[in-house]
């Protein structure tokens, strides 16, 4: 089954949500294609038009961050519900992934425990970071071991936020380079031995794991004077999880990708609706390029999702 995993989904009720939380970059969110009614329709389209059967809906990089932990758990429970009644409308297009009200841990939990077993929700979205801190932080573990108890899947994306690097956003190149909070977040589990510690969840880092195909050899040459916590070359660690797609249809990049992590660690994804029209299109047609390995191609179009979500 054809199942796009990074798809974005929001309403304007759910925008004005997160802008009374505070939330600055909630606005620009707006108009995107990202909604329901004609939006919902007009995504349909498109999806047939690409020959996208289902995608798994986030509300990644918008997700209901805050310091207002009642505001943030009131946002958080308003898209989940929002997400179980459009599966429940469209169960044979749709699937979901859950927000948490981070970097409130007790509203995390719960909110994870009713999306999980209440709203039955195919597993949990983060930004790589909450408000700003790393999600390997001590406070967090919880998060981690209860993901873990359940064998569940934790979907990774950037927050939006230049990885608090003002080198990055004072130069507009947030999103230029953005899949730079992609290559730190998962160098940050891969360090802190998350992959190894916590083997049953099953995590999904976007956008081909940022520029970690690239660096993963000189990881494992570098962990062990600078990172000398690091259980496991870090190149075990990567292939301990799964990547999208996201390569803006640059087939080198893909490729690496499959030479350095693996086709069986990759998933198809579209971006939508950051990638709409002809770019998404794109995004599926060029995992099909002749210079990418027919079964390779066959494994992450049609297989790899479907065997990690247990859809089809």
């Amino acid at each position: 089954m054809r199942i796009d995993v990074h798809a974005h989904y929001w309403t304007d009720d759910y925008l004005d949500l997160l802008t009374d939380l505070g939330k600055a970059d909630a606005g620009a969110a707006r108009g995107l294609g990202a909604g329901g009614g004609a939006e919902l329709a007009a995504r349909l389209r498109l999806m047939d038009q690409a020959g996208v059967q289902m995608q798994v809906l986030s509300a990644c990089p918008q997700t209901p961050y805050g310091e207002d932990e009642k505001k943030a758990a009131g946002a958080a429970r308003f898209i989940n519900d929002q997400y179980a009644e459009l599966v429940q409308d469209h169960a044979d297009r749709f699937r979901a992934f859950a927000a948490l009200p981070m970097p409130h841990l007790q509203e995390s939990l719960g909110e994870m425990r009713r999306a999980l077993d209440q709203l039955r929700m195919a597993g949990v979205a983060m930004n790589t970071t909450g408000l700003g801190r790393a999600l390997v932080e001590p406070d967090f573990e919880p998060v981690f071991a209860e993901l873990n108890s359940r064998g569940a899947v934790l979907y990774l994306h950037p927050a939006d936020n230049s990885a608090c690097s003002p080198l990055i956003g004072n130069y507009h190149l947030t999103w230029l380079v953005g899949a730079v909070e992609d290559t730190i977040s998962v160098m940050h589990l891969i360090t802190h031995g998350i992959p190894a510690r916590y083997p049953d969840i099953k995590i999904i880092n976007s956008h081909l794991g940022g520029a970690l195909p690239m660096l993963l050899q000189r990881a494992d040459d570098q962990y062990r004077w600078e990172a000398p916590d690091t259980p496991e070359p870090p190149s075990v660690a990567a292939r301990r999880m799964w990547y999208d797609t996201v390569g803006h249809g640059h087939v080198p990049a893909l490729r690496y990708a499959i030479d350095s992590l693996g086709a069986d660690r990759l998933l198809l994804e579209t971006d939508f609706p950051y990638e709409n029209g002809d770019s998404f299109v794109r995004a599926v047609d060029y995992i099909h390029d002749p210079q990418i390995d027919t079964s390779a191609a066959r494994a992450i179009l049609d297989q790899n999702a479907s065997a990690l979500l247990g859809i089809g």
